[in-house]
C-alpha cells in the first residue's frame, strides 16, 4: 500500500517507533530510522527491514533536542529516500517529580524532545509534502495528552501541546492532501514504561510482574497493555487513503483509560 513512499520515524530504534517502522516497511515504505542505542543492534534492525521487506532503510542518529541535527536528518533522508512522504514523531523521554521539585533542566529537555522536535520535523517536511500534494504527519501523543496524572508536569504539558500542534497543522494543511493526526496510547510495555514498572516495584516491594499489573490496572479498564504492533497497524491505517479525511484527530488506543 505504501510502496514508493518514504518515512522518517523519530525514536524508532526500539519500542513504539520500531513497531511503526516495521509496520510501514511491511507495506513497502522506505524507512529512515532515528534514535540512540548500540550501533550493532541498530544496524541489525536496519538490515532486517531491508531483508524482510525489500525496502530501503537508513539510520540517522540526530538528537531531537538539537534543531540543527533534525534539519540534517530531514535533508539526508530526502536525499537518500528521494522524498519524505510520512513523518512520524515518536521520540520521547520521561521524568517524574512534584512540580516544586521538578528540575528545570528536565522540564526543558522533555519539552524539547517531545514538543519542539515535532514542530521542527513538521516545518521541515511540509513544503515537500505540499509540492507533491500528499503527506502524512503522525505524532505519538499519549493518554496524557488528553488527561493528567500527578508528578508528570513536563510530560503531560508536552503531550497536551502535541495535540494542539496537531490541530493547527491539520487546519493549515487541510486543502493540500496532507493529514496530521496524534496517536494517544495508554500504557504500552516499552523500555520507557519498563523503567516506570521497575521504579514502582522498588517503591512498593513488588516483583516486576506484580508491579506491571498494578500499573496498567490503575488506568486501563481492560487491565492489559497496548501492544506496539497494534500501534504500528494504527499508523498504517492513518497513512492509508481510507484515513484521508481524518486530520487533526487525537486517536486513542488506551484500553478504555480516557473513557473513565
Amino acid at each position: 500500500m505504501l510502496k514508493g513512499k518514504g518515512a522518517v520515524i523519530t525514536g524508532s530504534t526500539s519500542g513504539i517507533g520500531l513497531a511503526y517502522a516495521r509496520a510501514l516497511a511491511a507495506e513497502g515504505c522506505d524507512i529512515c530510522l532515528n534514535g540512540f542505542g548500540d550501533p550493532g543492534e541498530i544496524e541489525s534492525i536496519r538490515a532486517g527491514l531491508e531483508r524482510d521487506h525489500g525496502v530501503r532503510a537508513m539510520h540517522h542518529g540526530a538528537d531531537m533536542a538539537r534543531p540543527d541535527e533534525i534539519a540534517q536528518m530531514i535533508d539526508e533522508a530526502t536525499d537518500r529516500l528521494g522524498h519524505v512522504d510520512i513523518m512520524i514523531h515518536n521520540a520521547g523521554i520521561q521524568h517524574t517529580d512534584r512540580v516544586e521539585e521538578f528540575p528545570p533542566e528536565k522540564w526543558h529537555a522533555i519539552l524539547a524532545i517531545h514538543l519542539s522536535a515535532a514542530f521542527h520535523t513538521t516545518r521541515l517536511v511540509v513544503p515537500q509534502m505540499k509540492a507533491r500534494g500528499w503527506g502524512r504527519i503522525i505524532y505519538t501523543a499519549s493518554a496524557h495528552g488528553l488527561a493528567a496524572s500527578p508528578f508528570k508536569a513536563g510530560y503531560v504539558a508536552a503531550k497536551h501541546g502535541i495535540i494542539g500542534l496537531c490541530k493547527v497543522v491539520a487546519l493549515e494543511t487541510a486543502e493540500t492532501g496532507i493529514t496530521c493526526n496524534a496517536i494517544c496510547p495508554g500504557w504500552v510495555r516499552t523500555p520507557l514504561v519498563e523503567r516506570q514498572i521497575e521504579a514502582l516495584a522498588a517503591e512498593r516491594g513488588l516483583d516486576i510482574e506484580a508491579a506491571a499489573r498494578e500499573l496498567v490496572g490503575a488506568k486501563q479498564p481492560t487491565k492489559q497493555f497496548v501492544m506496539p504492533d497494534q500501534l504500528g497497524q494504527l499508523a498504517v491505517f492513518l497513512c492509508s487513503e481510507a484515513a484521508s479525511q481524518m486530520t487533526g484527530a487525537p486517536v486513542s488506543m488506551d484500553g478504555g483509560w480516557i473513557s473513565q
